[in-house]
């Protein structure tokens, strides 16, 4: 009778090598390399003709969020950074290659015109919007309050909490009943770290205006719900966190190791199919047992 894997060693551990990326980061250069669905994910059609905009869908969990809706039968806006075009194309060429549409439309989420220019897209190419996922992220770590620049703190909100908004916004009025919203909050919302003041701030921001969302879509029968990841293997790892942090990255779980994107990623299909029918307003965690919620 086959058994479940076991969580243990679904995925590289601790220590990891030295290795040196400026922020965005790429996945190319990400050692040990993380696994994103290309070959390990297999879809069963959960959401079969329906479209999604995904934010940060060039690497990390939007990478792995995109392959596997697209494996579940959903076609795709990427949004990502113009300097992550490299990696964004690789997604569309696995997106394609399962049969379905990956539109590739890069910008700055913290613009309020570029969120408008997502849906716009979608709708122009889909004629429907069904899933929003708000996952692109900024973070930036300091030792101490005073060395984090004003331009900083501004643009880690403006990524995060405003682009979460401005997609939201624009797109809720394109969605109908049975569709999904989610966003990516994080553990440190509820556990902030003291390295990460601005962006555990934002994460915090992202839980509670899930809540309030929720109240507000469910009124058209839209669901709104977020995905708190623990640590998770991406480039936004050691292109924005000291040397010695990436190399014991994870090793503060139960598991002794980072999730995978894809584990991730599952989460997300979740929340997006008709599985989660009853579920808006939440939070679910996924941090390798170290879940405060």
């Amino acid at each position: 009778m086959p058994t479940n894997p076991d969580p243990r060693e679904q995925g590289p551990k601790p220590p990891f090598p030295d290795q040196e990326q400026s922020h965005p980061g790429t996945v190319k250069r990400l050692d040990p390399p993380a696994d994103h669905g290309e070959d390990s994910y297999v879809g069963t059609g959960k959401l079969s003709g329906q479209a999604a905009i995904i934010t940060g869908a060039d690497s990390g969990i939007g990478r792995a969020t995109a392959i596997a809706f697209a494996k579940e039968g959903a076609d795709i806006v990427l949004s990502y950074l113009p300097e992550e075009e490299g990696d964004a194309l690789d997604v569309s060429v696995v997106i394609h290659q399962t049969g379905q549409k990956a539109i590739r439309h890069p910008g700055d989420i913290g613009s309020l015109e570029y969120a408008k220019s997502l849906v716009a897209v979608a709708m122009e190419e889909f004629g429907r919007i069904d899933i929003v996922v708000n996952n692109a992220g900024f973070q930036m770590t300091h030792d101490n309050i005073e060395e984090i620049p004003a331009e900083e703190f501004e643009h880690t909100f403006r990524t995060n909490v405003f682009g979460t908004f401005f997609l939201t916004q624009a797109a809720l009025p394109e969605m109908k009943a049975g569709a999904s919203i989610i966003s990516t909050t994080s553990i440190q919302a509820f556990e902030p770290g003291e390295q990460l003041v601005a962006y555990a701030a934002t994460k915090a921001a992202i839980a509670n205006m899930t809540k309030s969302l929720a109240k507000l879509a469910g009124k058209q029968g839209v669901r709104v719900n977020a995905v708190a990841p623990g640590p998770v293997w991406t480039p936004l790892i050691p292109s924005t966190m000291p040397a010695e942090k990436v190399k014991s990255f994870g090793e503060n779980t139960l598991f002794k190791r980072p999730a995978q994107p894809i584990e991730l990623a599952k989460v997300f299909v979740f929340l997006a199919s008709a599985d989660a029918s009853y579920v808006s307003g939440e939070i679910y965690g996924a941090t390798g047992g170290r879940t405060p919620l």
